[in-house]
């Protein structure tokens, strides 16, 4: 049974996400400014530890942070066809200033690879200058027609890691060492969900690039979510941009460049992926809070006691590396504060009574079963509750703050895993799509691929770059394929 205010994911699965978005405290609509949100502060404090997780990764890898302006001179954009082709429909353009027409309007960045391949041409001159490692923090605005929080937005928060390289060779190992030491190394152990990684389709590609990898995941209504795009450019924006750089012969090489990013979206996914009718489920890696102690009393004696004994509980959490937040508010029961701790999906309750105090003990109520797929299957759909002892108290909270972690995953593979089928002709796909995702033999041409979207609204979400080897039969023209696709409705 969901929660009161949340429409069960099995009665309206879009509803449910937004519910959750509100439920929790996520988001709110900026109603003046056209598919907009306003970030609150769990919403942000998500977005902050995704950053970090990111951002550590990136800089282990020898990359460093730069910003470039938010307005890019149009002509800029115009000198890369296929890209501009690809973004024109979604770009939003400064045209007045100061009261007066722009002289050469200006667009909102939809993504920086124009102006940064500027600059970059300013920098690079030897090959000596090279590789150059760069990525930002900033926000973009793509104009969306159908806006949801988080998901699509016309602005949004994300990180692009642009990088320049001598040769194809030293590009393409940027471009995958993102996809696997950065983002799903990210994905996979901190928000605890599993991707599939592999290459975009020339039809899904990133406009401009010469490939695209991806990592797709899977949400909990069967569609897929790209998580996270890394682009060999090729010599595209370098020949646009004039990047070029001198070799070791001293002769003048156009350059190759990549680019890269994630971005808020991933909240989204998180949301999607992990949370249940009772709200939202944050993993605990992740999570601004991990555990919320609620304090039990009925008088102000009970209270200076609990108090005391809470602080000394707690007093070595925060050097252990625990984050928790102390509920003491006087004017609200303890049945209201559990109920809203689970649906902003701290991930485990700690209650501490005077009876507590008397045994020494603690009670301990994680936010998901951990021996159940379902989260809300166990106990009846109440989550099971502890008596522990306080002593060792903080190995415990950290060994089980692990475990969740874990079951998250797990829970999460073993979804995809159920709802991945098999198809060898194109009835099959058909009905697979509709719960999940489909791997098949691929032979086809983009005139088919774009035929199967139109009639069944499910694109390839990727080649994945694990194949099982061998040969197929294509399921859509017959013909022999080396290779399988996944074919997923998606976000």
């Amino acid at each position: 049974m969901a929660k009161e205010g949340i429409t069960p994911r099995a009665q309206d699965y879009a509803q449910w996400y937004l519910d959750i978005v509100r439920g929790a405290d996520l988001a709110d609509y900026a109603e003046v400014v056209r598919g907009c949100i306003v970030f609150k502060p769990t919403g942000y404090a998500l977005w902050e530890a995704i950053q970090r997780g990111l951002d550590d990764r990136i800089k282990a890898t020898g990359h460093v942070n730069f910003y470039f302006p938010l307005l890019i001179p149009k002509s800029f954009l115009m000198k890369e066809a296929e890209h501009v082709e690809g973004f024109a429909p979604q770009v939003a353009e400064v045209t007045h200033a100061a009261g007066e027409k722009l002289a050469e309007p200006y667009v909102i960045r939809p993504t920086s690879e124009t102006i940064i391949g500027y600059f970059y041409a300013k920098w690079v001159r030897s090959w000596r200058d090279l590789p150059l490692l760069g990525n930002q923090w900033a926000n973009v605005m793509r104009w969306e027609m159908r806006p949801r929080p988080f998901l699509r937005t016309t602005e949004f928060l994300w990180q692009e890691g642009h990088t320049v390289h001598a040769d194809h060779e030293d590009a393409e190992r940027e471009t995958l060492k993102i996809l696997h030491e950065v983002y799903a190394d990210f994905v996979e152990k901190e928000m605890a969900l599993p991707v599939i990684k592999g290459l975009k389709t020339e039809k899904e590609k990133f406009p401009g690039a010469l490939r695209t990898y991806c990592m797709e995941a899977m949400m909990q209504d069967g569609r897929a979510l790209q998580a996270g795009t890394s682009h060999n450019l090729g010599q595209n924006f370098a020949k646009a941009f004039g990047i070029q750089y001198s070799d070791r012969n001293n002769q003048m090489q156009p350059a190759w460049t990549t680019s890269w990013g994630v971005s808020s979206r991933l909240i989204g996914a998180l949301i999607m992926a992990h949370s249940d009718d009772d709200g939202l489920v944050i993993p605990p890696h992740l999570a601004p809070v991990q555990v919320v102690v609620v304090p039990i009393f009925k008088n102000d004696a009970e209270r200076a006691a609990v108090m005391a004994a809470v602080q000394a509980i707690t007093a070595d959490w925060r050097p252990r590396g625990i984050r928790f937040h102390i509920d003491e508010r006087d004017h609200l029961t303890p049945g209201f504060k559990y109920n809203e701790w689970e649906l902003k999906g701290v991930p485990l309750r700690v209650e501490v009574g005077p009876k507590d105090i008397e045994k020494k003990s603690v009670a301990i109520a994680p936010r998901i079963a951990q021996d159940n797929i379902n989260a809300n299957a166990a106990a009846g759909g109440r989550k099971p509750k502890a008596f522990v002892p306080q002593q060792g108290l903080a190995d415990q909270i950290s060994s089980l703050l692990e475990q969740l972690q874990r079951t998250m995953y797990d829970r999460a593979l073993r979804f995809r895993n159920e709802h991945t089928f098999e198809a060898s002709n194109y009835d099959e796909l058909k009905q697979g799509i509709e719960s999940g995702f489909v791997r098949a033999w691929w032979a086809g041409s983009r005139d088919d691929e774009e035929r199967i979207q139109e009639e069944t609204k499910a694109t390839i979400r990727c080649i994945p770059l694990e194949q099982p080897g061998g040969k197929g039969k294509c399921f859509y023209t017959g013909e022999e394929a080396s290779q399988v696709a996944i074919f997923a409705k998606a976000y």
